[in-house]
């Protein structure tokens, strides 16, 4: 069983850093993309940063020279650094692991949510 369990969201004043962790069981991990989404209030759910398991990172505009994704395949984890954040970025930020079987098919687990809220 695929467990995703993220940790340190929370309170922060705008232009200052948060560090998103996300740890995971149940094997995979090292042959896995993962993801960060986030939903805010009234939004869709929108994926901010992916790395695929070879490394390969991507960003959407808005925070590109600001957040960092990484991971740890020997801890099973995938971070997420958030420098300079803006109230914009306020919103629950949700890991996503995606495995894709040898046909092809794709797999997707979440995490459950951890809040970020940034005060200006």
């Amino acid at each position: 069983q695929v467990r995703l369990v993220e940790s340190g969201g929370g309170l922060v004043q705008a232009g200052g850093p948060l560090r998103l962790s996300c740890a995971t069981s149940g094997g995979f991990f090292s042959i896995s993309d993962m993801n960060w989404y986030r939903q805010a209030p009234g939004k869709q759910r929108e994926l901010v940063a992916g790395i695929t398991r070879d490394g390969s990172t991507n960003y959407i505009d808005s925070v590109k020279g600001r957040f960092t994704i990484s991971r740890d395949n020997a801890k099973n984890t995938v971070y997420l650094q958030m420098n300079s954040l803006k109230p914009e970025d306020t919103a629950v930020y949700y890991c996503n692991l995606v495995l894709t079987g040898g046909t092809g098919r794709r797999s997707d687990y979440w995490g459950q949510g951890t809040q970020v809220t940034v005060s200006s």
